[in-house]
Parts: structure tokens; C-alpha cells; sequence
């Protein structure tokens, strides 16, 4: 079975699923396209990485796996993804980019923000887990960068957020945990 094709299928699916549902959400308090810069150099660069250590695909396009790996794998993939679309359709118009703070920002603090301050973050770095135990090692750096980024992203919203709403935020901050649940 190819589990690769099975993940980077999964992965596309979701990617459209999310330029989509962009669409609807406020504006930027602040200025839109600061840090993009930055974030396209991280995405391009690990792009690039990942195209030269992926196997090559004239010679082997499919990792290897067996099936209860690979299924396994494309679990862990579905319930990380399934868990960032959780988040985003409740968060919803106040969804996005990594550190962007929304005009008239709403504290959100129902289904998986109940739980964890970062539930879309959580999903993406699950998803990259099961990506890396299906479809090859290499899936593993993206998680690992990921997760600098995130731990980051998450840290600077966090202040800004903070100084936005300053009662609010720092007791929602008190109630729940960053990234994992009942742990982080």
C-alpha cells in the first residue's frame, strides 16, 4: 500500500479546505504583511530541504511501511487534521495567520480552545507526526521546525493577546494549557 501518496493526498485535500475557508475571516489590526517575508523564507527553505532528501521518485516514490505503520500512521495524520478543522470552524472569522492579532479581537474559548489556548497549532504538529510515521522520516524535520515555529508563534500571540485583552486573556491562560491538553 502507498501510504506517501495516501499523506500527500491527505495534505492537499486539507490545504484547499483551508485557503477556502480563509476567505471569510476579519481584517489584521496589525500591519498584514509583516513576517511574511520571514515565513516564506522558513516554508521555501524547508521546501527545498524536503525535496532533496525525499527519496527520489524515479527510483522509489513510496516509503516502505508495513500496513499497521502506515495505518497507523495516516491515523495519527487524520485526527491532527481533524482537530485543526475543529479549531478553525471555532475560531472562525478571528482565524488567522500565525502571530497576526484581528481587528476587534473575541476571546474564543469553546470546543477545543475549552482545553488548549493553540488547538490549530496542536493539530498541524499531529498531522505532521502521523506524516512522518506513514510516509517517511522526512515528514519528521517538518515536524520538528514546526514546532519551533509554533512554540514561537504561540509565545508572541500570547503577549499580544495579553496586552489586547488583559483581563481575559491571562485568565483563559490560567484555565487551559498551550498545546497539549491537561500537560503544556
Amino acid at each position: 500500500m502507498n501510504f506517501t501518496s495516501i499523506i500527500y493526498g491527505t495534505w492537499l485535500l486539507f490545504v484547499v479546505y483551508w485557503l477556502i475557508s480563509a476567505a471569510g475571516a476579519k481584517k489584521n489590526a496589525t500591519r498584514p504583511w509583516k513576517g511574511i517575508v520571514f515565513r516564506m523564507v522558513v516554508f521555501a527553505g524547508l521546501f527545498a530541504y524536503l525535496q532533496t532528501v525525499r527519496p527520489n521518485a524515479r527510483l522509489s516514490h513510496a516509503v516502505i511501511v508495513p500496513v499497521p505503520v502506515g495505518v497507523l500512521g495516516v491515523a495519527i495524520c487524520l485526527l491532527g487534521i481533524a482537530l485543526a478543522v475543529w479549531a478553525r470552524i471555532h475560531i472562525g472569522r478571528n482565524w488567522g495567520m500565525p502571530m497576526s492579532i484581528k481587528q476587534e479581537p473575541e476571546l474564543v474559548d469553546t470546543g477545543p480552545y475549552s482545553y488548549i489556548r493553540h488547538p490549530i497549532y496542536t493539530g498541524f504538529l499531529i498531522a505532521l507526526l502521523g506524516s512522518a510515521i506513514a510516509a517517511g522520516w522526512w515528514w519528521g524535520i517538518a515536524l520538528l521546525t514546526f514546532a519551533v515555529y509554533f512554540l514561537y508563534s504561540a509565545k508572541m500571540e500570547e503577549k499580544r493577546l495579553s496586552q489586547v485583552m488583559p483581563t481575559q486573556y491571562p485568565a483563559y491562560m490560567r484555565r487551559t494549557k498551550m498545546l497539549i491538553p491537561f500537560v503544556l
